[in-house]
């Protein structure tokens, strides 16, 4: 019996037929005059080169082990000759059993698109200035945790409140593996705390809500110039404060969805058009791998990771100086010091529940 499963070396086999094709096509002259295109097909032969090369290693060994077995079990072969090929053949099926290891390892890492930047939401929900204020200290806490990772936090738009709070802010991370370590936190976020607009002191439950949006190339997703409307329009701020009397903002409709994304951070209408298609292309690949995932699989949305921004996937509880994790039952005394941007003390658990539930599927 091979230790590697037929579905699993079925959709190896698969892979590497696809390398194959992208091979062939980064070798043809009509892409190397096109950058989206060949920028797109470098990236993805970089995600299959490591699978297939594993399931190949593993093949000859699958072969030779199977040689060696027939000739360990024939009955008209040397009693020497059997006694070799059956040492051989448990040296095989080791090294057999090691690469199918590898290859699991190798598919863990297989995810399109773990190593992209992303474009970040986060809007306040239920709860008013409470909730923009929760908001604004969650901005606070992934552009710190951005900064010692290492990565660029680009604003894009940001809508705020008079007490300086958020009602949205759109922003762009990136760096390595950005997707991988934030594709995590696509949820609802729910506070509890005594706001500072409240005399009594009572504990109020607040809410925001934040999107985790691959960012993607121009060519990845076709957006066709007749299925926009673009309207102009003078930025504003809160209090009156920061208006732009020209009509700098831009709002981008996609008719076929009905997505609308505005930014006006910008003061030059070029930027903020820019900027704001550059939300839209992310939407959009998040709406169509959404669609391709339901329909693989109905339960996806109660596996871990799956990003439904209407789950509470996290609790911030003020008087008791605590933040659980509702989606794998992990509480951290340590609040503030998350807020400050320990995020990994949530982040790497996750990554390893996840491991595991992928492990599961494999």
């Amino acid at each position: 019996m091979r230790s590697l499963p037929d579905t699993l070396a079925a959709k190896l086999k698969v892979m590497a037929d696809r390398l194959a094709e992208v091979d062939a096509l980064l070798a043809s002259p009509g892409v190397a005059g096109d950058q989206g295109k060949l920028r797109a097909l470098i990236k993805e032969r970089g995600r299959l080169t490591g699978p297939v090369d594993e399931y190949m290693r593993w093949r000859t060994a699958s072969d030779r082990l199977a040689e060696a077995e027939d000739v360990a079990a024939g009955a008209g072969t040397d009693a020497e000759l059997r006694e070799l090929a059956r040492a051989e053949a448990e040296e095989l099926a080791g090294e057999e059993r090691r690469l199918a290891h590898e290859i699991q390892e190798a598919l863990l890492l297989d995810e399109p698109d773990r190593t992209r930047d992303v474009i970040m939401e986060i809007r306040a929900g239920t709860g008013g200035e409470e909730a923009a204020l929760f908001a604004g200290d969650l901005f606070r806490m992934y552009s710190i945790y951005a900064q010692e990772k290492g990565w660029k936090v680009e604003l894009i738009d940001m809508n705020k409140t008079d007490l300086g709070g958020l009602r949205e802010v759109i922003f762009s991370v990136r760096g390595k593996d950005v997707y991988s370590a934030l594709k995590f936190e696509s949820g609802g976020h729910r506070v509890q705390r005594v706001p500072v607009t409240e005399a009594s002191g009572r504990i109020h439950t607040s809410a925001a809500t934040v999107a985790v949006l691959p960012e993607v190339e121009d060519v990845e997703v076709e957006i066709k110039p007749d299925d926009l409307r673009i309207d102009t329009f003078c930025a504003s701020g809160p209090g009156g404060q920061h208006v732009n009397k020209t009509a700098s903002a831009v709002r981008v409709t996609h008719l076929p969805t009905g997505l609308v994304v505005s930014c006006q951070d910008e003061k030059s209408q070029h930027r903020n058009k820019e900027r704001a298609m550059r939300v839209l292309r992310s939407r959009l690949y998040d709406m169509q791998r959404r669609q391709q995932e339901e329909a693989i699989a109905k339960n996806r949305r109660e596996q871990i990771g799956s990003g439904e921004r209407n789950e509470r996937i996290r609790t911030y509880n003020w008087p008791q100086n605590r933040i659980t994790d509702h989606r794998i039952g992990l509480s951290v005394h340590q609040l503030q010091a998350v807020l400050d941007g320990r995020l990994d003390l949530f982040v790497e658990p996750l990554a390893a529940w996840d491991r595991q539930e992928r492990l599961k599927k494999l």
